[in-house]
């Protein structure tokens, strides 16, 4: 990790010596350059290594699957994203938010994905790689650039590359909004360090009035285009971005060095004022851009009703107090780390109060100390601003510290880090062996940690049992391993996860839906009726559980109470093509006289058929019933043929058979008549 002895003289931190002299102070020597010609260091053989190591850890992510968190959300259960890129689809990308993120470019790279690997997972997993990789090359050269110093940037890069806490952002398809944001913020970063040193030194010097020295104009220059563009380009992929303007500041200060008054500034001119004023107007049309981001979010169309919400509660302004000190722990000890963590159970006023102390006190040397170390205090600042827009005073549901928070946030750290190493190491012997040992046992331990932590992201299964074994009341992990293991047609071990979460939370839904449906599965019916009742209960516009609630009483030949839970999922959600398949098949063909209404039974079919583009012959078997019933049996033998060629091509022989002997029926004059197993769809897993 040591330095070129040629350019790192100009700010570390030296001994002093005898004369009296001062180490010149870190922020008072105008604008860095880029390093000269031959002091960069292998940068090439540097860029091989970080890719190489990128591949190490994530490398085998390229034969994993998705799971069942988010990623059906955003890919493969997603239909605007499945066809791949398409006018449609990007205007929706624009036009739609999910989860109260509002991330276009990120949507549209999913696009990209499927139209070039359809859903090969492990083509989805390389994209991710790929920019995780790219991202961290990056840094490495704008760093290197930036400091003028090359092994501390390469320190830096490492770093970040292969965290442990870095592999939920990498190995998670659906977290791609951290690599993507991650990679135009680097480009950002570097798009302004050439807008800065390319800048005359005379702009640098200030002036006694107003904004004297700053040349409007370079705000149109090309250069200062790319940094709009690529900033852009990262709010579109993540808002976690948002807060870079403010970071661009802090850099600044150093290694930039803009700060700085004019060698031509006489005694006693004050003009710090003038400086501070230029540099936060240059910052205006990048938070004008974070502006508009927030009103895209606002007025998209949000696929959820998961949103972000401003909480004062006391509990939630100790959580964002503690929260940085909590991620610098596991960034030092990386170990027990899963997807998702339960919340941390509310801070003593004794722990809140010992914690702000401490980030007080970190915060005061720093910033006593930045002339001598500036990066101290830059360092320390870009962690807290990157993580400022996920602490808990801005919170999400119950996700209050996860992994990938840290992703961005953990450079300023590295920086802190790299350079004190160096500065504390200046006066070694044997500096360059001693440092380079401990920065290669430190990516190893962490190559080695990381390796384990992706392992655990191979499949739903594995993910979900890995949280568990960190956090054994993780209702989420509970509730998302049962799913897998319904999926498996293992319903009494996903009964049970589902219980267990249930007696964790009593009052969440997702748990007793899931409890319920397996119950209707297994045809319990009684039991699934109560589960479904508590759910409605406590969330009765959840049209869905209004159909399967209807769906068991069919199940149990109860017409009547069947019928008005469809009314009830219908009047909620009227396109519901369940409800309105089983609503119109059961008016069409129940023995009870009193109940049938051919009418309306043609009606509610014919939307359903609607809906689902005529290609689903259950619901086209449900429109010959409403045929039937309305007295139209030429159509209705019609209807029944067409819907059994389109069984018998889906390889359903039994539902093929069935609309055959009704077809017979219709030819014949006669209606339908479900007196026994009714021919409506099985309830969806």
């Amino acid at each position: 990790m040591a330095s070129e002895r040629k350019t790192s003289h100009q700010w570390k931190m030296a001994p002093l010596k005898k004369s009296g002299n001062v180490p010149p102070r870190g922020n008072a020597l105008g604008p860095s350059r880029p390093a000269a010609p031959g002091s960069g260091g292998p940068v090439f053989g540097i860029c091989l290594f970080l890719v190489a190591i990128t591949l190490a850890v994530f490398g085998g992510t390229l034969r994993y699957e998705f799971v069942n968190y988010d990623d059906g959300t955003h890919v493969y259960a997603n239909p605007q994203v499945l066809p791949g890129l398409t006018f449609q689809g990007i205007a929706w990308a624009f036009t739609h938010s999910h989860n109260g993120h509002w991330i276009p470019l990120n949507t549209i790279s999913h696009m990209l994905d499927c139209q070039l690997y359809g859903l090969n997972a492990g083509g989805h997993h390389l994209t991710n790689v790929l920019l995780h990789a790219a991202t961290t090359v990056l840094l490495f050269l704008v760093l290197r650039r930036m400091t003028a110093t090359c092994w501390p940037a390469a320190f830096v890069a490492a770093v970040f590359a292969v965290h442990p806490l870095h592999v939920e952002s990498v190995a998670w398809v659906a977290e791609r909004k951290d690599v993507q944001s991650a990679f135009f913020f680097v480009l950002t970063l570097g798009a302004y360090v050439r807008y800065v040193q390319k800048q005359p030194r005379s702009e640098d010097r200030g002036s006694r009035a107003g904004t004297a020295g700053f040349d409007h104009s370079r705000l149109w220059t090309l250069d200062y285009g790319l940094v709009l563009l690529f900033f852009a380009c990262g709010l579109m992929s993540k808002l976690m971005v948002a807060t870079l303007p403010l970071v661009l500041l802090a850099l600044d200060y150093w290694p930039l060095n803009r700060f700085a008054p004019g060698p031509t500034a006489e005694a006693g001119d004050q003009n710090r004022w003038p400086v501070w004023r230029r540099l936060i107007l240059e910052k205006i049309p990048l938070l004008a851009l974070v502006l508009l981001a927030g009103l895209a979010l606002f007025f998209s169309e949000h696929e959820t009703d998961v949103t972000f919400r401003v909480t004062a509660q006391s509990s939630q302004t100790g959580y964002a107090l503690l929260t940085p000190l909590a991620y610098l722990g596991q960034m030092a000890y990386p170990v027990g780390l899963s997807v998702s963590p339960p919340a941390p159970p509310d801070p003593s006023v004794m722990k809140v109060a010992v914690g702000t102390i401490l980030l007080a006190i970190i915060s005061t040397v720093f910033f006593l100390g930045r002339r001598r170390c500036p990066y101290l205090l830059v360092g320390w600042l870009w962690y807290l601003l990157m993580l400022a827009p996920v602490l808990v005073l801005i919170q999400r549901a119950s996700e209050l510290r996860c992994d990938r928070y840290t992703y961005l946030p953990q450079i300023g750290i590295g920086l802190i880090l790299a350079w004190a190493v160096m500065d504390l190491s200046a006066s070694w012997r044997h500096r360059r062996l001693i440092t380079a040992a401990i920065a290669t046992g430190v990516i190893a331990a962490l190559v080695w940690s990381a390796r384990l932590q992706v392992s655990y992201w191979r499949n739903s299964q594995s993910l979900w049992v890995r949280a568990l074994a960190c956090s054994p009341d993780n209702v989420l992990a509970r509730y998302n391993l049962g799913i897998v293991l319904f999926q498996h047609q293992r319903l009494d071990e996903a009964m049970e996860q589902y219980q267990i979460a249930l007696e964790l939370r009593p009052d969440y839904i997702e748990p007793r839906k899931n409890l319920a449906s397996t119950l209707l599965q297994q045809g319990r019916l009684d039991e699934a009726i109560v589960q479904y009742q508590k759910v409605l209960e406590l969330q009765p516009r959840d049209a869905e559980s209004w159909y399967y609630l209807g769906n068991a009483f069919l199940q149990k030949r109860q017409v009547r109470p069947a019928i008005e839970d469809f009314q009830r999922a219908l009047a909620i959600n009227p396109a519901q093509v369940d409800a309105l398949n089983n609503l119109a098949w059961v008016l069409a063909t129940t023995p009870d006289a009193t109940l049938r209404n051919g009418a309306r039974a043609v009606d509610l079919a014919e939307r359903a058929n609607q809906l689902s583009r005529g290609t689903d012959p259950v619901v086209l078997g449900a429109v010959a019933a409403a045929y039937a019933e309305a007295g139209r049996f030429p159509e209705a033998a019609e209807t029944a043929r067409r819907a059994q060629q389109l069984a018998a091509a889906q390889n359903n022989t039994e539902l093929a058979a069935a609309l055959q002997a009704q077809t017979g029926l219709y030819q014949a004059g006669s209606p339908f008549r479900d007196t026994g197993q009714t021919s409506t769809p099985a309830p969806p897993q």
